[in-house]
């Protein structure tokens, strides 16, 4: 039986998308962390002959966000310069891109990650389907307050333009941020919900899919647990399973991406981890995404359900996928083996 099939614990287990404490990260402060003693060593790296790459990923993988963000100050207190400018100059390719992105305020990073997204030809759908299924509405708000002061405009109306159909409307009530978060569950309703979700597929030719969009999107997580239980019950099947059945491309991807983070965050993360490893070549940029991202939230349950689900530990995954310091940096942020 796969982990998403197991229905059992997922009533009385917490969720990551209304967990605020950061004790599941593998970052966390520094001890005894002298920010004067990091920018001096951080000159060194950049300034000398040749960029010292093993410096830089000593003092920015293993200090905390916050740290990172006070070195950045004294550093352009010290130099005059911004350490992203100096770091883009000096560094290139992933390695440039992932210490551009641990120096980035987390709600700044995230937000950079959706305007690559929408920007330019073709929009990357599975960067938004995973960042606004995995995000909670206080991550959600952040990420907005960040582009409307970026861009003076509102990241809800950007969204309007670039995704359409079933799909978009799923995404835009995501994006408001507005899921119910009360921890109540109303049996009734999880029953009412799941015949709901029965009739509008399973039970009927063709598929209601604004019903799926309406309840997924915006049902809390513990009721949606609830109904989860509730459709096994009626449908004999998973609504994974019925969702897998009755849809397809991006529609598809985004609710089963929504019943995976409902159940559980860190799993779904696993898995987008080991899809961007697998076959030929690797989706770095998935990889730093969420390595960084969940440094200081939920890695240390990213990691133990990826061993889960397949077998052997993300460390030792990432040892033969990914090389240099690159690499290097990675391990560091998902923490020893």
């Amino acid at each position: 039986m796969s982990v998403w099939d197991d229905l059992d614990l997922l009533l009385d287990s917490p969720s990551s998308l209304s967990v605020t404490s950061n004790t599941r990260g593998t970052v966390k402060d520094k001890a005894n962390f002298k920010v004067e003693e990091d920018v001096a060593a951080i000159r060194k790296a950049i300034e000398g002959i040749g960029t010292t790459e093993k410096t830089l990923i000593e003092v920015l993988a293993k200090r905390s966000n916050a740290q990172r963000q006070l070195i950045a100050q004294a550093y352009e207190k010290a130099t005059g310069r911004a350490l992203i400018a100096d770091l883009e100059g000096d560094t290139h390719g992933n390695f440039e891109d992932l210490l551009v992105a641990l120096v980035k305020p987390p709600s700044v990073y995230d937000c950079h990650e959706v305007i690559k997204a929408i920007k330019g030809a073709g929009t990357t759908e599975s960067t938004l389907t995973e960042l606004f299924a995995s995000r909670s509405n206080r991550q959600i708000k952040a990420i907005s307050d960040v582009y409307l002061a970026e861009t003076g405009k509102l990241l809800i109306h950007d969204l309007k333009s670039e995704v359409s159909g079933d799909y978009g409307k799923a995404l835009l009530i995501l994006a408001e941020g507005k899921r119910d978060e009360s921890s109540f569950v109303d049996a009734a309703k999880a029953k009412a919900d799941a015949k709901a979700l029965y009739e509008a597929g399973e039970k009927k030719w063709g598929t209601d899919e604004g019903r799926f969009i309406d309840i997924l999107c915006h049902r809390s997580v513990p009721q949606l647990r609830q109904t989860l239980v509730e459709y096994k019950n009626i449908s004999k099947k998973t609504l994974q399973e019925s969702i897998e059945g009755e849809m397809s491309g991006n529609l598809e991807e985004l609710l089963v991406a929504v019943v995976k983070c409902v159940k559980n965050v860190p799993a779904y993360l696993a898995e987008r981890l080991f899809e961007s490893m697998k076959g030929l070549g690797t989706t770095e940029s998935t990889l730093t995404r969420i390595l960084v991202s969940r440094s200081e939230i939920d890695l240390l349950d990213i990691r133990a359900e990826f061993k889960k689900l397949f077998g052997y530990s993300l460390y030792s995954k990432l040892e033969s996928e990914v090389s240099g310091s690159y690499g290097d940096t990675l391990k560091h942020l998902s923490g020893q083996d």
